[in-house]
């Protein structure tokens, strides 16, 4: 218990930097329709163990709770394991914790709930996961060589830029509409520099595929549960017109 409550608040401390850190950017909106397609929550799970478990642990998800996204143990097993892991353990970081501490100044959050945990009102959290994974841009003047205009100044580098491709933002110099004597640095897009391995199209779809594992794995009862639901308020309001009739039906004698 005491190991949830440090890991949540890890996650809300570094959650509440990452939304104030956005200035009030507009964030782009997840497709929420992943969240219903089986073959992008298991590409997500991929992409999460070759990139985001290397650094970053998810200790409340079990590789084995997999199997409700019609993965088999065996298919874990091949494709999603590290080689000392086991199908029934926690998602484990690969990278130390002291290494890591050095490295990076602090260990890596938790994953577990991070989709959730960054929920604000901007957005969702998988809406503000879906346009920080995307706004990354090379800067030479950061230690990890990276920026983001989500969250500027980040320390995380950018561990997807080999499906995306390296690029640089372009920033313009504009007057204050409302007070000339001030100036505003605006962002002006992107130039790409060295091409991914991903066309655009597809290093969005798969970072849509990746936020949408995160968002599963903060509560992979979710879909189970708003299928029950819509089952029981059909059950509460046929109940409810029952009751109505019968308590018609044993009252009508009585004035």
């Amino acid at each position: 218990m005491k190991k949830l409550i440090v890991s949540l608040l890890a996650s809300f401390v570094f959650a509440t930097g990452a939304l104030a850190s956005e200035g009030g950017m507009q964030l782009d909106k997840f497709p929420t329709e992943k969240m219903s397609d089986v073959a992008a929550l298991q590409h997500g799970a991929k992409l999460f163990v070759n990139y985001c478990l290397n650094c970053h642990s998810a200790a409340y998800m079990r590789y084995n709770r997999m199997r409700d996204i019609d993965l088999s143990e065996d298919q874990i097993r091949k494709n999603l394991l590290f080689a000392n892991d086991k199908v029934g353990d926690v998602m484990k970081a690969a990278l130390d914790p002291r290494q890591a501490k050095e490295w990076f100044g602090a260990n890596p959050p938790d994953l577990s709930v991070i989709a959730r945990s960054r929920a604000g009102g901007s957005g969702s959290g998988a809406d503000y996961l879906y346009t920080y994974l995307r706004s990354y841009y090379r800067d030479d003047t950061k230690a990890t060589g990276w920026n983001n205009l989500a969250f500027p100044s980040v320390s995380m580098p950018h561990v997807l830029w080999e499906l995306q491709g390296q690029r640089t933002a372009k920033f313009v110099e504009e007057k204050d509409p409302h007070d000339p004597t001030k100036i505003e640095h605006r962002f002006a897009g992107y130039e790409q520099l060295t091409p991914g391995t991903q066309t655009p199209q597809q290093f969005d779809e798969s970072v849509a595929d990746l936020v949408a594992y995160l968002q599963w794995m903060g509560e992979p009862s979710q879909g189970t549960r708003v299928r029950l639901g819509v089952w029981v308020l059909i059950f509460l309001a046929l109940f409810t017109v029952i009751a109505w009739r019968l308590n018609a039906a044993y009252w009508k004698d009585v004035k």
